[in-house]
């Protein structure tokens, strides 16, 4: 007959093993979990996880401290469906004929005019003059937080025209992959878009888990003032500061303070973007999402009004610019698909 001695230690053993068992079932499903699984496996994926890897492995040639792994993301295009128009100019659109009752000379005075009739094109042709009188008229004689309410109330309602989704499920599956692997390998990430800084900021933290504090875009002016004996901030009809082409690295050294290291964007209207972050020294990656999936998005470059890519997929290669095919480099673009 065992002794109690023997039993306690047979006890102590068997507790043990079942110990090591249950860590090792715990462990396993988070070792075999795979890495940007949306992403088809080739070459624009293993590019990714090797810069990853070289940026982040202590004492390795291509080490990057944390506090200078930062990454930046054009939104247009890069991170959520910019067609058949930008997101914000859908949101412009609604809040003009919102705001038509208000003004009976709209009907016959463009480009509201075109707007409330549905004629896109002659919205388009009525340039930059044309979309800053729109801008300014739906962005401005409201206080900040009365815009930040307008804009996510929008976000609740409105809908994709082509896949009648939310718009804020028409963000990229993939891409939203690739912010959640960079920030858990210690990238810190950014959005600098050429949209309004504050028509994203309501919704990029849910979007894709970017707080309001990192994202950089174009601004309007704003005013302090005494309402109510409240001090509020209010938005006056005065562009401020235009965040796209030359104005990305200008915004950048703005606002972020520090040069990035890694660098997103789809259209040529990131192309300084692009050029000035893998000019500098040391490591630095620059990939370019582009649109060739007719059937599951759209299929869109050089002839585009909205998100032309034309220059910079000319000097991509040259470059060493990752030019990542959406068609054949991704499983899935949204994460409604089936």
């Amino acid at each position: 007959m065992k002794s109690r001695v023997q039993i306690y230690d047979t006890v102590l053993a068997s507790v043990f093993v079942a110990m090591l068992l249950l860590a090792a079932f715990a462990v396993a499903p988070a070792a075999a979990q795979e890495v940007l699984p949306s992403w088809n496996d080739g070459a624009a994926k293993t590019r990714i996880l090797d810069f990853v890897k070289a940026t982040t492995t202590e004492n390795g040639e291509g080490y990057v401290a944390p506090d200078d792994r930062i990454a930046v993301f054009d939104n247009d295009g890069t991170l959520w469906s910019e067609q058949p128009v930008y997101n914000q100019l859908a949101f412009v659109f609604d809040r003009i004929k919102a705001l038509s009752p208000e003004h009976p000379e709209w009907k016959s005075k463009d480009p509201f005019k075109s707007v409330l009739s549905g004629n896109l094109a002659a919205v388009v042709q009525s340039g930059p003059k044309g979309l800053v009188d729109l801008l300014t008229v739906t962005h401005s004689g409201m206080t900040t937080d009365q815009f930040s309410k307008i804009v996510a109330d929008w976000f609740a309602t409105a809908r994709h025209p082509k896949t009648g989704k939310p718009y804020d499920e028409m963000t990229y599956l993939p891409m939203r992959e690739l912010l959640d692997y960079l920030r858990a390998n210690g990238f810190k990430t950014f959005i600098v878009s050429g949209g309004g800084v504050e028509f994203m900021r309501p919704m990029t933290e849910k979007m894709y888990g970017i707080p309001p504090e990192q994202v950089v875009g174009s601004t309007i002016t704003t005013e302090y003032a005494i309402v109510g004996d409240v001090p509020v901030l209010r938005r006056l009809p005065k562009l401020d500061f235009v965040d796209d082409g030359k104005g990305k690295p200008s915004g950048i050294n703005k606002f972020i303070g520090r040069k990035p290291i890694f660098v997103a964007g789809n259209s040529d209207g990131d192309y300084e973007m692009l050029r000035w972050v893998t000019a500098a020294k040391g490591p630095r990656f620059a990939m370019i999402v582009h649109h060739t999936d007719a059937d599951r998005e759209v299929a869109y470059d050089r002839k585009s009004a909205v998100g032309k890519l034309d220059k910079a997929l000319d000097e991509a290669e040259r470059r060493n610019w990752l030019v990542v095919d959406m068609k054949s480099d991704w499983k899935k673009v949204f994460a409604f698909e089936k």
